[in-house]
């Protein structure tokens, strides 16, 4: 396949998944009468990903030969000469994430034999995942807004079905339903961006917008003096905000978790969250030309990535902790798409899908080791009982943190280069949020590993949490599989509660759920040392990804690079890593020689500790202001249009007006001729009287 590439293979890639969750979807479930068993849909299902991800892999390295594809591959339909089409554009770009997307989603369908081998629901969520894995490819293969679009709403509906996948639970159907408003609002703005540059480009394909960037640029809304790109570009990104859970579009995501492990490494790690920020990466040659965009971008990028991180820190769920850490490294991949260094967010954003995807699923293991306690004040001391689970997990806090040679330590220190380097309105910001956020990263991943794998064993015990673990969340841990509907319960403990019994002890989860986690982890150690030089500095994005010639931070990038290993070493004189070891070496004071300072600390700042416990009362504006308003402004509605305006005075108004009028006419009909005749007389004397002016005329 080098050096060329088959239309028929390439739609093989999103339709393989698609086959597997049509049989687990329709023949595995009890809804079309249960026709195949589990064996058959694991089978399914996981095949479909293997041969996407084959073949993907077998894309990535013709791309690597210079192959290119970009087709029509069906048109649906053209409505006065605009076409809506499914085509492919399979560039280095869209290569790339085709393999990061279909790996990720195999050993997500690995664990999840494991993981859910108990659930009632096993068939349906590997229907699920595997249409979700479908959507995701439609998404990074299209040449066109219109396959944009369709695969971007396709995430979020599959998401809805996933983060709720638990649907007797209240707390998972509130999560799901948070998830999708959320996305809708920032879809709003994402459709109004496709929709102005459908308006004024004339086309949907990339290629054909993109040629006309320099006459877009030109022109400003009407009515207005904005320029037409940057309110574009904004909207686009706006969408981007609700995908990618940017500030203030972030509430839903923390909330996810509350579907099952599996999902959150296979959407909030790997896959659904980061598709903003691959549109955004593809767009570039329209962002580029709006440095008020890019500012954007750059500040909302900033808040998220340290005020989202100071939240991990007073977590005690064990996915909350990892979720936080989701969003704040989401911040650093949009900070670097405001500072023009869309590569290094790509970058960012593939070796962070690997060992984010291996924490997640490493604390799910966790989960099943503990019998399902997510708390990680009632952990402690794991590593001896989960060997292969605690050091794959340590690969990934360590990954996470930036340690030199790992794969998140080349991603990391590009991006806080490259903000440095950049003099884009906000950059004195978004650097020192993106430094401050290296040393709170290392603090929370730390007190995490730390809590979890070391340290006194704190399971199998009656639990009162002590204060100097950490201050009890304000939403309490949030207990997975809390329910008794889909069996799960009886068949992993045969207690009343969650967690161990008095005596119990953890154990090392089976291999179906371990392997994946060493496959993930290689990748989380490695990739960064392999890719860096060719995705960063060489030519693997070229005619892919454009940067503006006022745009320079990349250009100074390059002349500072002198190689991964001279980039490992030159980073032992630099703030970050020093700031990272400050924030691993503060975790093990705080949590394994001194607990009384966490409890010093909260008890001093109580009110920065309430702050952070209520998560900026981010929340409580939203219920109060738009779940409040809404509902205020229904209830308005509802009372005055509906019940007074619509019920009181057209409806029943109409008809007390027919009723006065009838009232009024029935005096009239008496049923007397003689009444009749009366009028009739006094009618024609009326007559007489006006016609009598004419006739002596």
């Amino acid at each position: 396949m080098a050096g060329t590439l088959n239309a028929n293979l390439l739609l093989a890639v999103p339709l393989a998944p698609l086959a597997g969750a049509a049989v687990a979807g329709l023949l595995g479930t009890k809804f079309f009468g249960n026709v195949v068993g589990r064996k058959t849909v694991t089978a399914a299902t996981i095949l479909g990903v293997l041969v996407a991800f084959i073949i993907s892999a077998m894309t990535l390295n013709a791309v690597l030969d210079g192959a290119r594809f970009n087709e029509t591959i069906y048109t649906w339909m053209t409505v006065a000469g605009m076409k809506l089409e499914v085509g492919f554009q399979i560039d280095s770009l869209s290569a790339m994430m085709m393999c990061v997307v279909t790996f990720v989603s195999l050993m997500v369908h690995i664990y999840t034999i494991g993981y859910m081998a108990e659930d009632e629901g096993y068939n349906r969520f590997f229907s699920y995942i595997s249409l979700f894995t479908f959507s995701m490819l439609m998404l990074v293969m299209a040449n066109n807004f219109l396959q944009l679009f369709f695969g971007w709403e396709a995430v979020g509906l599959v998401s809805y079905l996933l983060i709720g996948f638990w649907y007797t639970r209240p707390t998972a159907i509130f999560a799901n339903m948070k998830a999708f408003l959320v996305n809708r609002v920032g879809d709003f703005g994402f459709i109004l961006g496709i929709g102005l540059l459908l308006a004024y480009a004339g086309s949907m394909n990339y290629q054909e917008v993109f040629a006309k960037r320099e006459a877009l640029s030109l022109l400003t809304l009407p009515g207005t003096d904005w320029a037409l790109l940057t309110v574009a570009c904004i909207c686009l990104f706006i969408g981007a905000m609700g995908k990618s859970a940017q500030f203030p579009l972030h509430v839903w995501l923390p909330d996810s978790m509350e579907g099952p492990t599996p999902i959150s490494a296979l959407i909030h790690a790997a896959t659904m969250v980061t598709a903003g920020i691959f549109m955004v990466s593809r767009m570039s040659p329209l962002f580029e030309l709006s440095d008020t965009a890019l500012s954007f971008i750059l500040v909302i990028g900033s808040i998220t990535a340290l005020f989202m991180g100071f939240l991990g820190i007073i977590q005690n769920d064990i996915k909350r902790v990892v979720a936080y850490s989701t969003l704040s490294q989401l911040g650093y991949m949009t900070v670097a798409l405001g500072s023009s260094a869309y590569s290094v967010a790509v970058f960012h954003l593939m070796t962070h899908a690997f060992f984010k995807a291996l924490l997640f699923l490493g604390a799910g293991s966790v989960i099943i080791g503990m019998h399902h306690d997510q708390d990680i004040r009632n952990m402690g001391g794991l590593r001896k009982y989960m060997p292969i689970t605690w050091i794959t997990s340590l690969l990934g806090s360590l990954a996470l943190i930036g340690t030199p040679f790992f794969s998140g330590f080349y991603s990391k220190d590009s991006i806080i280069e490259a903000v440095h380097e950049t003099h884009i309105w906000g950059a004195g910001f978004a650097n020192f949020a993106v430094l401050a956020g290296v040393f709170v990263t290392a603090f929370y991943s730390f007190r995490m590993y730390f809590l979890v794998f070391h340290g006194k064993e704190r399971f199998g015990q009656a639990h009162g949490h002590d204060d100097h673990h950490a201050p009890a969340a304000a939403h309490g841990a949030h207990d997975e599989h809390a329910h008794d509907d889909h069996g799960h319960d009886e068949a992993h403990d045969d207690h009343a509660h969650h967690g161990l019994a008095p005596g119990q002890k953890p154990h090392e989860s089976p291999f179906v759920v371990w392997f994946p986690l060493v496959a993930l982890a290689i990748p989380s150690v490695l990739i960064g040392f392999f890719t860096i030089q060719p995705m960063l500095h060489g030519d693997f994005f070229k005619d892919v990804i454009f940067i503006g010639e006022n745009h320079h931070a990349m250009e100074k990038l390059g002349e500072e690079f002198h190689g991964a290993v001279g980039m490992a070493i030159h980073s032992l004189t630099t703030l970050p890593l020093w700031l990272a070891i400050a924030g691993v070496a503060s975790a093990y004071y705080c949590y394994m020689i001194n607990p009384r300072v966490p409890a010093w600390f909260f008890a001093q700042f109580k009110a920065v500790h309430t702050l952070l416990d209520n998560k900026y009362y981010m929340d409580k504006f939203n219920q109060t202001v738009f779940a409040g308003g809404a509902r205020l402004l229904g209830e308005g509605l509802w009372n005055f249009g509906d019940k007074k305006l619509i019920d009181g005075l057209l409806v029943n108004g109409s008809a007390k007006l027919v009723g006065w009028f009838s009232s009024i006419t029935r005096l009239a009909q008496t049923g007397y001729i003689y009444h009749y005749a009366f009028v009739m007389i006094l009618g024609i004397l009326g007559f007489l009287v006006y016609f009598l002016p004419f006739w002596h005329a």
